[in-house]
């Protein structure tokens, strides 16, 4: 079976670039939602309790449940209370959702300041407030999330300066003590002074980040896949490889078939056009199963930076990443 492999040694490399960008340790809440992109949220979770983070973000409340021990503060970002947790906050996304938490629920509302897809609108603002009020919630904090801070336009600028118009009327209706948070991994690195209360890592985390030129930021990939040997064979000048003969060699050469395909997470859409790590080429379409390299070697690395992947089946790193099955064994190692 392929495996997986977690750099101990590069994750804490780059929660280091973090926690200094914050001023930190306390402002670092680590998305872990999606298996932590990949990576398995249970080797994350042990990883980020022995380097002292305390704060998590999940999608929904399985995920919290599996990381509770890990954690003090975690943020439940799309789901309801199933029963009542003290360390976990959840999410309102939309103002008529309100209703649906039971009283005392620890809620961050979201506010949408131009992603517009989840959030209540601005001028929802103050009647949102009192709803939450009126359903006997706990308001921790406000927050919202940024929809092109890894790209360079003036869009984040203008998601910030309404951000600040939300602060300035939380502050003017007299709300105190809450939390303020925006800053995704992308927001964070273009961010020059940061003053939230905390920051959402994750991508930055995991050392897969992509920024414009300029916003070099020193991440180093933390996972990498391993695949082993099943079979090899000598093919001979014109004879073709895999499912609908799409490559055909141009010359006498070894072609070895390893245990890594579509249903492990290597997207198909890297068939004949991908090189690993140590040069050999990927020959013919990915299979289910099965993955053939111009390669005698037992074991190879099939990618240890899902960005340079990523590149080849024309997608980014997050969807190389969360496609990876949970059930391929990761390892992590210093």
């Amino acid at each position: 079976m392929a495996h997986i492999t977690l750099s101990k040694q590069n994750f804490f490399h780059n929660l280091d670039i973090l926690v200094k960008k914050v001023q930190s340790i306390e402002k670092i809440a680590l998305v872990l939602k999606d298996n932590a992109y990949g990576h398995g949220i249970l080797e994350i979770a042990s990883l980020a309790k022995q380097y002292g983070i305390k704060k998590a973000v999940v999608q929904n409340e399985f995920e919290a449940n599996k990381i509770e021990d890990y954690f003090d503060y975690i943020l439940v970002l799309a789901d309801y209370p199933y029963k009542f947790n003290e360390k976990l906050r959840y999410t309102i996304n939309d103002i008529e959702s309100i209703e649906n938490f039971p009283q005392n629920t620890k809620v961050h509302l979201k506010v949408d300041t131009g992603m517009h897809r989840n959030g209540i609108a601005m001028d929802q603002l103050e009647i949102a407030l009192k709803l939450i009020e009126k359903q006997g919630l706990v308001l921790e904090a406000i927050m919202t999330h940024h929809r092109s801070a890894d790209e360079l336009s003036s869009e984040w600028f203008w998601q910030n300066q309404n951000f600040d118009k939300v602060k300035n009327k939380v502050i003017e209706l007299k709300y105190k003590n809450l939390y303020f948070h925006s800053c995704n991994s992308a927001a964070l690195m273009r961010t020059q002074s940061f003053e939230e209360d905390f920051a959402r890592v994750g991508i930055a985390a995991y050392g897969c980040l992509e920024m414009p030129k300029g916003f070099e930021n020193g991440f180093k990939p933390v996972l990498s896949v391993f695949a082993q040997k099943i079979s090899s064979r000598k093919l001979y000048n014109f004879q073709a490889v895999g499912y609908g003969a799409t490559f055909r060699t141009e010359k006498e050469c070894v072609v070895s078939n390893y245990n890594f395909g579509y249903g492990a997470g290597f997207l198909r859409s890297c068939s004949n056009k991908y090189v690993s790590p140590d040069g050999f080429s990927l020959l013919g379409r990915v299979s289910m199963d099965n993955c053939s390299f111009e390669s005698e070697d037992e074991n190879i690395c099939i990618f240890d930076d899902a960005r340079n992947i990523a590149k080849s089946a024309g997608t980014i790193s997050y969807e190389v990443l969360t496609s990876l099955k949970e059930s391929i064994p990761r390892e992590i190692v210093e």
